[in-house]
């Protein structure tokens, strides 16, 4: 391979790197001013764990501790089968349990018809559910509808 061959192979590689990097970093930017509402139960820590990691990403994460989170997600239209520890408000959209900053620029930047994004359960590895010295759980990320139909959306 000649040595124009492999500068134009480096160069486009490079190419490649900064595109990605700018589509990544357009996304946050673009996002950064998008306020959470995060409502949990009181005495909850890995749901400030979860907070930490978006607010970490860009985005601004408003707490408020209540002492029974059911019936705020029955108000909502949260189906039981995707409930977890947490559920925040953002925009029109509903992130329920610990949902990876990353999937929620993916749900912003294509604006699915739905009633929200969820991780049901409490999953080991999942953002603010990290345990040193464990492996993290295989785990979806899934979209659900305003009649509970649930969809994976990212698998992780």
């Amino acid at each position: 391979m000649s040595t124009k061959n492999i500068i134009a192979k480096y160069r486009n590689c490079f190419v490649t790197l900064c595109a990605a990097a700018f589509v990544l970093t357009a996304s946050a930017v673009t996002h950064a001013d998008e306020v959470i509402t995060m409502y949990k139960q009181t005495y909850c820590g890995c749901c400030e764990k979860w907070a930490e990691h978006v607010r970490k990403a860009g985005f601004e994460v408003t707490v408020v501790n209540m002492y029974d989170l059911a019936p705020f997600n029955e108000r909502f239209g949260i189906p039981q089968h995707v409930a977890s520890c947490h559920t925040a408000k953002l925009g029109s959209y509903y992130i329920v349990g610990h949902v990876p900053a990353a999937d929620i620029f993916k749900l912003l930047d294509e604006k699915p018809n739905v009633r929200g994004l969820a991780v049901p359960g409490m999953l080991v590895g999942t953002p603010g559910m990290e345990v040193p010295g464990r492996a993290a759980a295989k785990y979806d990320s899934v979209l659900f509808t305003y009649t509970g139909e649930t969809t994976v959306y990212v698998s992780h």
